[in-house]
């Protein structure tokens, strides 16, 4: 069986940007995830964030433009690249970058945050259960850890739907991977029992894309945005969709 690696994004930057961050899906996920952030405690004022596998910032860079200092941190010396140079553009300073992979930072970095962001990374990575361990050195106690990551529970209820039966049957194994899809999808269930061996307790749950990617018409996505954006925001807390959105976010407190 050929050995699970990380997944840097060098090479596809450009890729990834049009085709994830500047998508219906991409704008969605980020207006979901500075809705959740904006009610937290501790960005009520200025706050030291750190953000692992930042990728090209987009919401560092919002962050930071709240007031908070924000220091990003990925493997992809590109994706930074493309970070810097769009916060350069916006005249944002109190941004820092680092191109260091989780577990160096967690083995050498000496310093704790309040709030730490572990954004559409862990589905990447070869061993997510120690990435939550190596995460949770990170966090101050008390602190709390932003963390969102692709259900594969919501991957294969989509792909009954659309009926993709045999690549359900084979457990989305294709011999031909497609470059921005997710290595490794994770059971819920399995990462919130991480979490909570780690020391983490579940503050709240969203569901990120709970509607979008179903919708039979996908032209909808953009002709009808606004309304599907107001949906997904009203009920993307409440079960059952909640559990049906394409990644879970979920807030965690380091005990």
């Amino acid at each position: 069986m050929k050995q699970k690696t990380d997944r840097s994004f060098d090479g596809i930057a450009a890729k990834f940007s049009r085709n994830i961050y500047n998508s219906t899906k991409g704008k969605l996920r980020q207006l979901v995830l500075l809705r959740d952030l904006a009610e937290l405690e501790v960005l009520q004022q200025p706050c030291q964030i750190l953000d692992v596998g930042a990728g090209q910032g987009q919401l560092a860079l919002a962050l930071a433009a709240q007031g908070h200092s924000v220091h990003l941190t990925d493997i992809s010396a590109q994706m930074l690249q493309l970070a810097q140079q769009q916060a350069k553009e916006l005249g944002l300073t109190q941004l820092t970058f680092s191109q260091i992979g989780l577990a160096e930072l967690a083995a050498t970095h000496q310093r704790q945050y309040r709030l730490v962001l572990c954004h559409a990374m862990l589905e990447w990575l070869a061993q997510p259960e120690l990435a939550i361990a190596q995460l949770r050195k990170l966090v101050a106690p008390g602190g709390v850890l932003s963390l969102m990551f692709y259900n594969k529970d919501a991957k294969r209820f989509g792909n009954i739907l659309f009926g993709n039966f045999d690549y359900v049957a084979a457990d989305f194994q294709v011999k031909k991977k497609v470059s921005l899809n997710p290595q490794h999808p994770l059971p819920p269930q399995d990462v919130l029992r991480w979490c909570e061996h780690a020391g983490f307790r579940l503050l709240a749950k969203t569901g990120v894309r709970c509607f979008h990617d179903y919708l039979q018409d996908r032209s909808q996505q953009q002709s009808h945005f606004e309304q599907l954006l107001a949906l997904e925001l009203q009920y993307n807390r409440t079960e059952p969709y909640a559990s049906l959105g394409r990644y879970q976010h979920v807030l965690l407190r380091a005990d």
